[in-house]
């Protein structure tokens, strides 16, 4: 991975959706003294059968402020959009880009927004549709005669963005040595612990530490050995 940047900005889903392995990426970014911030478009509050949305909401947000802390991520915007239903348009690449210029990164960070999971499991719509949001937001960042308002609001243009780190692709071409942020990185999926107890009956440290650590041996065969973080990069 490139690594002439200082600022990174996250954009995905759902809470959960960075510490599926990108988080190891991110915790080893700070140990460099880069910064990352987080914007999640909805709160997952629809992710959690045994629990009513109204509940899950602000559950999962204290969880995923927690998880973020986990790295050493200290800024967690929610955008409230619908948990199951975020609609890709003009208004999702809006809220994107008013956020890349608010926090004008040089990387931004983002989930698979491919149609499956390596070609086996069908990716969900709220992935695709953040995703290739993000994508087309990140040009709309720096076009001032796209959303012209966001300048009204002292939103000015942001052409900085260098590079677009995809997590989770199916045709990942980069990785980043992620082995000094593999424990932060299973703390912090861990702090999701009431989503994964709905999900699993494994004991939670367990299936967190045993997924982070089969998908960096995974990266690993490709990455020299190299217990790593994979991506799709996209150079601007």
């Amino acid at each position: 991975m490139p690594t002439d940047w200082r600022r990174a900005l996250a954009i995905v889903a759902h809470p959960d959706d960075l510490e599926y392995g990108a988080s190891a990426a991110v915790a080893a970014w700070l140990d460099d003294g880069r910064e990352c911030v987080y914007l999640l478009a909805s709160a997952g509050e629809a992710g959690i059968d045994t629990l009513a949305p109204a509940e899950a909401g602000p559950l999962r947000e204290r969880e995923q402020r927690a998880s973020a802390a986990a790295v050493g991520v200290a800024t967690v915007e929610f955008l409230g959009h619908p948990d199951g239903v975020i609609e890709y348009g003009t208004a999702l690449r809006r809220d994107f880009a008013a956020a890349i210029r608010r926090h004008r990164p040089e990387l931004v960070l983002t989930l698979n927004h491919h149609d499956t999971w390596g070609g086996t499991y069908w990716n969900t719509p709220d992935h695709r549709n953040v995703g290739r949001a993000v994508l087309d937001a990140v040009g709309d960042a720096g076009n001032r005669w796209i959303f012209p308002d966001l300048a009204e609001e002292g939103l000015v243009p942001w052409d900085g963005v260098r590079y677009v780190a995809v997590a989770g692709s199916p045709q990942p071409t980069h990785a980043v040595d992620a082995s000094s942020g593999l424990e932060r990185a299973v703390a912090s999926l861990l702090c999701h612990r009431t989503y994964i107890e709905a999900l699993t009956k494994e004991d939670p440290e367990t299936y967190c530490r045993t997924f982070l650590e089969g998908s960096m041996r995974g990266v690993a065969a490709r990455f020299g050995g190299r217990p790593g973080v994979a991506f799709e990069l996209f150079i601007r």
